[in-house]
């Protein structure tokens, strides 16, 4: 995979601001230049997380970012998407229910893990870099903990975890391919202008600038 469809990745959420749902989150996140959508909707049923991942993933494709589906790798099988997994359930199993070419990506904390996602299948890992309230389960690695992960696998590695257009940089610093953000966008006043400076901001680390 290129690494750079990383870059500015958003997960989908619902919640943060009354009557914003995750079909909102991701057209904003398009709109403001997202390389990649996640839909995150653990309260959605099979049922009716299916028809919104398939409208999302060509919604994606239309417009040049990768989809992924976060866990529930059947519906992203059925839509043609990409799917990703934590260290709770399958990343094997995952792989072989996913498309050849679509895209895996695995939620690791320490090399270990992140050799066995390797091994697995994975295209791509996350680390969690800051505890944040939206995953409070995750364990946090740091900047420092995220630099190890990177330095001892060839994959790409994005950061996710309190991370927004203001440390965005450091996270890249680290060695991360690209920074994933959920509340930043799915909580801002204006999810379109939050993913815009978002995407400035990785711009302006690309070019030294910043």
């Amino acid at each position: 995979m290129d690494p750079r469809s990383l870059r500015v990745y958003v997960l989908t959420s619902k919640g943060f601001v009354p009557g914003r749902s995750h079909r909102d989150v991701a057209e904003a996140a398009l709109a403001g230049g997202a390389t990649a959508v996640q839909l995150r909707a653990p309260e959605l049923t099979d049922a009716r997380l299916e028809p919104l991942a398939d409208e999302l993933a060509q919604r994606c494709r239309a417009a040049g970012a990768l989809f992924i589906v976060n866990d529930r790798v059947p519906v992203a099988a059925a839509v043609g998407a990409g799917a990703h997994v934590g260290q709770a359930d399958d990343p094997g199993a995952a792989r072989e229910i996913l498309d050849p070419g679509a895209i895996l990506g695995v939620s690791v904390s320490t090399t270990d893990e992140a050799r066995a996602a390797e091994i697995a299948g994975a295209d791509y890992l996350g680390v969690t870099v800051w505890a944040t309230p939206t995953k409070p389960e995750a364990e946090p690695r740091g900047l420092d903990g995220l630099r190890v992960i990177v330095r001892e696998t060839p994959l790409p590695v994005v950061g996710i975890g309190g991370i927004h257009a203001g440390n965005a940089g450091e996270v890249l610093d680290a060695g991360a391919a690209g920074v994933c953000v959920v509340s930043a966008v799915g909580a801002a006043p204006d999810p379109v202008r939050a993913t815009e400076t978002l995407v400035e901001a990785v711009r302006r680390w690309e070019e030294g600038t910043r």
